[in-house]
Parts: structure tokens; C-alpha cells; sequence
């Protein structure tokens, strides 16, 4: 009537250590009587005399107890076992034998049973029952080590096991226990699987035509062809490579265009799908509407077979002319082995690369630069031209500036000044001509920044302005308009002698030249005569040409300037006097001893 069966708690820890324990009561809840003694230990004080000591009698120590849990941890009884199983569906099998391994742990008497998994075998197998305790009866008892031998049947929830053998662990366990453990048995094989075992009996083959001979014999062999569908004769046409296929086991032909990147083409590899293509046709009507009909073996007289397709021969499929010019290995074999062929050197269809002809460049028109036009002759998007970098970069902001008068037989034209702009970023020129008040002519741009060419240079090679061909007095031809150069700014003078060695001697010298006699006014400005004495000094001649007759000082300006044909802004002694003596300004007074000659005589 017991119905508790858990055990108590005999390991513990204290202080970190881990130690077990006498138990305090029993399986279930029993009591234990701690003090109790055996027969044997009731018999020896029985016949042990009294004997004198002195002190507390040293007690035995008590007998170690290790636990069921402990003693059998990881020690399983392993049994060999198979199991019959129905199979009602199958008219080749009625029954399956289906082997498996149990496992008895010892530990908590639990059981589980475990298939070897086989590869393709359609069945659930692997653990077929989980590890528990496995009841017995219906009474709630469980089954135990000893009620397991070799030899017995051991039903388990509707199967019945048969225990055939067991390990060497278990069979010396059993023993040990006092159980006589029953002879192994030989383990019953499935009938099914020895039979698919066993080897297929091969069919003799008849001596007559056997339709299915060629499909076995040839089957998954296939010969392949290297050939050219030469579709020139179509508008747009082109030579197309195609691979053919010839399938041995039925005879059937397969047509399939090899596509390049970028060809252009649909991306339909098949151009004749897998089909038996007929060579030669039995005469018939010819209003007869065939081509939409398929075609039967009666109306065709010969089909394509492997005979007539060869390196270098010419066959129509369909219509398509093909050319064939190669073949792969196993073709080669097939045709050594049956047609005894042992040529199979391939033809070379490669097209050969057609000349270039050359490219002719057509005469420069005039518009833009040489440069951006050529452009429009090397591709049909034309690209700017490519620009040094590095020297715009190094030459950012750099400008050479130059001031011209203009050549022309029109009067107007005389007194009109320009200022030339040379970029060394990128070789280019601007044409400025400043606004003057009441002349008549609009000032402003003249042009824009540009390449400009030197005459007598052609669109093929043409020849740009520099620095270097920009000297005092030089003339510069603009698309059809003359230039003179009459100055330069001083920032011209500074970059060429830093960068002398770059330029012409002739060039450096010209504009040094230029800027000499404002360096000699600069030096006399500078050479420790008092400010104050040369500004005294002009009040005087102020003073001194005040009291003379009405002085136009317009005029007297112009002269000098007419007079100054360098633009120099010096004149000599001799010209001077003679300016002097035209407009009535006396020569003979002391302030004119003062003035030196070769003064200024700039305006204002």
C-alpha cells in the first residue's frame, strides 16, 4: 500500500565544502532508528565481558553510506533488441524488423530506447522513447534491472521487444547481482532490406531490334558541334556562333546560340528546341498545308543522324544554314570509334580585323579654339579639352597686363586705348577697352578671354601668343585687328626677372627699358631732398605763371604728350625750352635755374 517513494536529501554543503550526510529517515518518509542494533552487534555484547576504563569510551566511527545516485552515476545496462512492425500498405512487404538499442540507467532505474538512424529510409527514427521510468502493470509498478535477461519478450506501451544480446558492463552486472543471464541470440534481419541487397538479375537481351536498346546504350551521351549560322543575306543579318547538340539516345537535335556581353541580342539561348529534324521528305502535294501540321514519320524519308554532321561541312536545319567548324572530345571519340574518321583539325572562322581607315580632320571653320573644335570630329558626345592642372594650380590668379593702341587708318580710332589681360593660368586673353567720356564709343569688353593664334599659323599646328612675343613697341595681330604695346604693368617687370630664365634676354631688357626713367624719378625723389623744398617749389612756378597772359594748360599738356612719343612721361632740355618758348613761358627767371632737367612733366 506504499505510494511514497522519494528519497531523502544526504548531500549538503558547509563552509564552501561539500559533504554528505547519514540519512534522517527512510525511503518515503520511514522512520529510522538510529540506535538500533543488529543481531550480531546483540550476540558480541552478549559474550563481551565488562572491562574497566577510565574516561568517555571512544565510540567506532559510523559505516560510510553512499547514495543509490552516487554509486550508479553513468552506469547504463545496454541491451540489443528488435521489434516487429506491420506494414499493411505495401504489396512487397507485409512485416519490417526494425532494430533498436535499450538503455537501463542505473541511477533512477530509468529506460529509454534508441534506432540507429539509416540514410533514406523514409522512417521516423533516432530516440523513439525518451528516457523515464517505464510502468509495468497496471498496478504502477515499474520495471526493474532484474526483471530485464537476454532471451525474454518485453512488451513497452503496445510494442513487444526481443531482448537478443547485451554489452560486456551488463552481463558482468547481471552476474554479479546473482542472475543467470540467458545465451544471446542471433538479431533477425529485415527481409525487405536483404532482399534490396541482394543483386539485380541482368535480363538477357534478345538478338532481334529492341526499341529501348538504343535509349540505354546512349543515354546522357550526347555529341556537340561548334558551328556558324551565317545570316548575312537578311537584312541586318550577322554571323551568329551556335553550339549543336545531338542527343544519341533518341535522335533529337538542339540548336543553341552562344551570346556574347553587349551583343545586342535577346538573351534566348535556344534557337531550335530539342526535336527530330527531318533530312528528306516523301514527295507529296505541294498545296498541301504542311507547315502548320506536325510532321509524321510517313512523310518523312530520312531523318538527321550522327552521319551527317562533320568538321567543315555545310548542313540546313530548318531552313538555317550551319556551318560546322569544330567538335568537342567525345565527339571526336564517337565518330574514331564508329565511322573510323581520324581528322578532326578545326576551321578557323575568325574574321580578320579590317584596316582602319584613316581619319581625316576637317579644316578649322573659325569658331571657338582648335582645341574644343577638334572635339566634335574625335567623338559624337564631345569633352572639353583636357587642362595642365598643376600649372593652373600654380598660376592661379596670376595675370600679365598690358596696355595697346590701336592701328587703324580711321582717325577716331588714334586716341583709343586697351588693356590686354595674358592669364598664365591657362594661356588665354582679354581685350578692355576703358570707357571715355564724350568720345563717341561705347567702352567695355572688347574680348572675351580666349586663345589667340599668330598669324601665319594653321588649324593643323596652331601657335599661341605668350609672354615672351609682348615687348614695348611690338605689334600683336587680333583676329584681323593690330595692336601696338605702349606699357606694361609693373607686376610684368617683377614675374620676368624671377622667371627670367624662361623668357627671351630681348624681351626682359625691352620692359626694363620701359620702366627705367620712372626708376630714375623714383631715385630722385628719394635721393634726401626734402619734401617740403619740392612741394615750396612748385607753389613758386604756380605763383610765377600767374602773373603771365591767359596760360591754356590743356594745350600745354597735349604738347607734351605729342612731344613724349615713348610715353616715357621725360623730355630733354632742348624740347623743353622749345615747348616753353611756344606758349610764351619765360626761360630766363631763377626758378627755372632750380628745376632739373629731365624733370617730370606729368599732368597736374
Amino acid at each position: 500500500q506504499k505510494t511514497s517513494f522519494h528519497r531523502p536529501q544526504t548531500l549538503d554543503f558547509k563552509n564552501g565544502y561539500a559533504f554528505f550526510r547519514l540519512p534522517r529517515e527512510g525511503v518515503g518518509g520511514e522512520t529510522l532508528f538510529a540506535n538500533q542494533l543488529s543481531q550480531d552487534e546483540l550476540d558480541d555484547l552478549c559474550t563481551k565481558g565488562a572491562t574497566l576504563t577510565y574516561g568517555q569510551v571512544k565510540r567506532s566511527a559510523p559505516s560510510s553510506f553512499t547514495p543509490a545516485f552516487v554509486a550508479y552515476d553513468k552506469k547504463v545496462l545496454k541491451f540489443d533488441a528488435y521489434f516487429q512492425e506491420e506494414v499493411p500498405i505495401s504489396a512487397e512487404e507485409h512485416y519490417r524488423i526494425r532494430q533498436v538499442g535499450l538503455y537501463y540507467y542505473l541511477e533512477d532505474d530509468s529506460m529509454c530506447i534508441i534506432e540507429p538512424k539509416v540514410k533514406n529510409s523514409g522512417l521516423l527514427q533516432g530516440k523513439l522513447m525518451r528516457r523515464h521510468r517505464v510502468p509495468k502493470n497496471e498496478r504502477g509498478d515499474y520495471y526493474h534491472w532484474k526483471d530485464l535477461n537476454l532471451g525474454i519478450d518485453l512488451p513497452i506501451y503496445g510494442r513487444t521487444y526481443r531482448l537478443v544480446n547485451c554489452d560486456s558492463f551488463t552481463k558482468v552486472f547481471l552476474e554479479s547481482q546473482g542472475i543467470v543471464v540467458n545465451p544471446p541470440e542471433e538479431m533477425v534481419l529485415d527481409p525487405y532490406t536483404e532482399q534490396r541487397r541482394m543483386p539485380v538479375q541482368k535480363h538477357i537481351v534478345p538478338a532481334g531490334p529492341d526499341p529501348f536498346r538504343q535509349f540505354l546504350t546512349y543515354d546522357t551521351k550526347v555529341l556537340r558541334f561548334y558551328a556558324i549560322w551565317d545570316d548575312t543575306n537578311c537584312a541586318f543579318g550577322d554571323h551568329h556562333p551556335c553550339i549543336i547538340h545531338y542527343f544519341l539516345a533518341d535522335d533529337t537535335v538542339e540548336v543553341r546560340e552562344v551570346h556574347k556581353r553587349n551583343d545586342g541580342r535577346d538573351p534566348f539561348p535556344v534557337l531550335m528546341r530539342r526535336q527530330r529534324l527531318p533530312k528528306t521528305f516523301v514527295d507529296k502535294n505541294k498545296n498541301f498545308p504542311s507547315c502548320v501540321l506536325e510532321i509524321t514519320d510517313h512523310e518523312v524519308q530520312e531523318w538527321f543522324s550522327p552521319k551527317d554532321f562533320a568538321i567543315g561541312k555545310t548542313v540546313t536545319l530548318l531552313g538555317r544554314t550551319f556551318f560546322i567548324y569544330d567538335c568537342d572530345k567525345f565527339t571526336q571519340d564517337f565518330y574514331r570509334d564508329k565511322y573510323g574518321i581520324t581528322d578532326f583539325q578545326p576551321v578557323d572562322v575568325n574574321k580578320k580585323p579590317l584596316e582602319k581607315a584613316p581619319q581625316v580632320i576637317p579644316p578649322y571653320n573659325g569658331f571657338g579654339i582648335p582645341e574644343d573644335s577638334l572635339q566634335n570630329c574625335l567623338s559624337l558626345f564631345p569633352k572639353p579639352p583636357r587642362k595642365d592642372i598643376i600649372k593652373m594650380l600654380e598660376n592661379n590668379l596670376k595675370v600679365l597686363r598690358y596696355q595697346m593702341a590701336l592701328e587703324s587708318p580711321v582717325p577716331e580710332d588714334k586716341n583709343r586705348r586697351f588693356i590686354l589681360s595674358y592669364f598664365l593660368s591657362d594661356d588665354t586673353i582679354s581685350i578692355y577697352e576703358p570707357p571715355v567720356k564724350n568720345s563717341g564709343i561705347l567702352g567695355g569688353k572688347y574680348l572675351k578671354r580666349t586663345k589667340v593664334t599668330k598669324p601665319g599659323s594653321t588649324p593643323e599646328n596652331p601657335i599661341y601668343y605668350e609672354p615672351s612675343d609682348f615687348t614695348i613697341g611690338s605689334t600683336i595681330e587680333v583676329f584681323g585687328h593690330r595692336f601696338v604695346i605702349t606699357d606694361a604693368d609693373e607686376y610684368v617687370l617683377n614675374y620676368l626677372e624671377r622667371h627670367a630664365e624662361s623668357f627671351p634676354a630681348a624681351t626682359v631688357q625691352s620692359i626694363r627699358d620701359h620702366f627705367l626713367p620712372r626708376k630714375v624719378v623714383v631715385d630722385t625723389a628719394s635721393s634726401g631732398v626734402p619734401k617740403k623744398d619740392l612741394d615750396d617749389l612748385i607753389v613758386e612756378v604756380q605763383e610765377e605763371l600767374k602773373h603771365q597772359e591767359p596760360f591754356n594748360t590743356r594745350q600745354f599738356h597735349e604738347a607734351f604728350h605729342h612731344f613724349d612719343k615713348e610715353g616715357s612721361g621725360f623730355l630733354d632740355k632742348t624740347r623743353f625750352l622749345n615747348i616753353c618758348d611756344r606758349f610764351n613761358v619765360p626761360t630766363n627767371t631763377i626758378l627755372l635755374k632750380k628745376v632739373r632737367w629731365k624733370g617730370c612733366c606729368a599732368c597736374g
